[in-house]
């Protein structure tokens, strides 16, 4: 695998450990100490994710035209800076603040993912490029295992403004790190040289703007990709609202139980993820799409339904969380690949901004979805059954797309 890959699953990996020690805590920041209820909590980070998603086709198309090291190392660098504001914030109380940085911080990583994701299909061809992701993912989640677990304890013995000025020397750190190591990707070369940046070398530099949305609109088998995404992105988006105030709130699991919790999920990636890209080898990501919203079905159902039982909250929670990270591994695959595959070679930026914001508007909707399921089901059971209605028509949508995707682009 390239050094350089590698290098950037050992940065994304050191980037996380800081973020996971927020991140995961912020909804019950909201609950605990802004006195917030439910249905509230859930819109306002329904609010915070709105310019997030608004700008991600924007970083998709400014990468593609200004190279992907420049784009994504100056949208880290923000990001650390609107945590720090966001710890600030936290610790003076000011919730506005918490909110507006919240969404900054989001800003940055909307913009900084296309510019990563175009990195690594620089760097590899289609045969290679799955287990390169899986490498970065992998990192990723090493260090968001670490970070949720210290952040779980952290947050319980210094409150949550100090574990965020933690966070913030560690993302300084992961960008003076990526800064030092990363070297620019051929693409960033030849568009430096003032080259046509797409390999091979007709000229297929990306055209205007306009062009780009253009040939992107006409694109429809992509765009039902999208839609397929938006709903499984729906479904996955309430492992880090709903399911934390779920089983704080209402189980009454505590902090450092809650990192642990979450911590598993970053270890079943980290030891799971190589196996299950190998497994999946050959077969259609489309297929392992359709496995993976299948499966996290099934653990709502699981979590709803053990939830029932007395005395039985923390059998829910690890099963819950067992069975949702085997499907968040297999989702990974297409996630994380299709996007480059299918895109022209001067519009990867492109494409991987618009999947990006189509993923992110199912993951922006579920907080609010998810807090008013809370708000209004006492029954667990009927709460996980209603927030796992989206898995049908993501599971028909993928069906639909697995049959007009060319083989080699959707073989992982």
């Amino acid at each position: 695998m390239n050094r350089n890959v590698r290098l950037l699953g050992v940065a994304m990996g050191l980037r996380l450990f800081g973020a996971a020690m927020v991140y995961p805590f912020l909804s019950l920041y909201f609950y605990h100490i802004a006195g917030l209820g439910y249905a509230v909590i859930g819109a306002l980070i329904l609010l915070v994710s709105v310019l997030p998603l608004a700008v991600s086709p924007f970083g998709g198309l400014i990468t593609d035209r200004h190279g992907r090291r420049r784009i994504f190392l100056a949208c880290l660098a923000g990001e650390a800076g609107a945590i720090f504001f966001l710890a600030l914030s936290m610790y003076f109380g000011f919730v506005p603040g918490v909110l507006i940085f919240g969404a900054l911080t989001g800003v940055a990583g909307s913009v900084a993912q296309p510019a990563i994701q175009a990195y690594v299909a620089d760097m590899t061809d289609i045969s290679q490029r799955t287990m390169a992701y899986t490498w970065i993912r992998v990192g990723f989640n090493a260090g968001f295992t670490a970070g949720v677990t210290i952040g779980g304890l952290l947050v319980g013995f210094l409150g949550y403004a100090d574990t965020a000025f933690v966070t913030t020397a560690i993302l300084a750190s992961g960008v003076v790190f990526m800064f030092l190591m990363l070297e620019p990707s051929p693409y960033d070369l030849r568009l430096a040289r003032g080259e046509s940046p797409a390999e091979p070398a007709p000229a297929v530099r990306p055209g205007s703007m306009k062009d780009s949305i253009r040939g992107l609109v006409r694109d429809r088998t992509f765009l039902v990709l999208c839609a397929a995404s938006l709903f499984s992105g729906l479904v996955y988006g309430h492992w880090g609202t709903t399911f934390v105030l779920f089983i704080n709130t209402k189980l009454l699991v505590p902090y450092a139980v809650l990192g642990v919790a979450l911590a598993l999920n970053g270890l079943i990636v980290i030891f799971g993820q190589l196996p299950m890209t190998k497994l999946m080898t050959g077969r259609k990501h489309t297929f392992s799409a359709v496995l993976a919203v299948v499966l996290m079905g099934v653990a709502f159902i699981v979590l709803g339904g053990v939830s029932l039982v007395s005395g039985a909250a923390l059998v829910a929670v690890f099963s819950f969380v067992v069975l949702l990270t085997i499907g968040e591994n297999l989702g990974a695959i297409p996630s994380m690949t299709l996007a480059s595959n299918v895109a022209p070679a001067a519009e990867i930026g492109n494409y991987n901004g618009v999947f990006g914001l189509f993923n992110g508007i199912g993951n922006s909707l579920s907080p609010l979805v998810g807090g008013l399921a809370l708000a209004a089901f006492a029954n667990p059971l009927a709460v996980w059954l209603v927030l796992a209605l989206p898995c049908i028509p993501a599971i028909l949508l993928y069906e639909w797309v697995g049959r007009r995707i060319p083989e080699r682009a959707n073989t992982v």
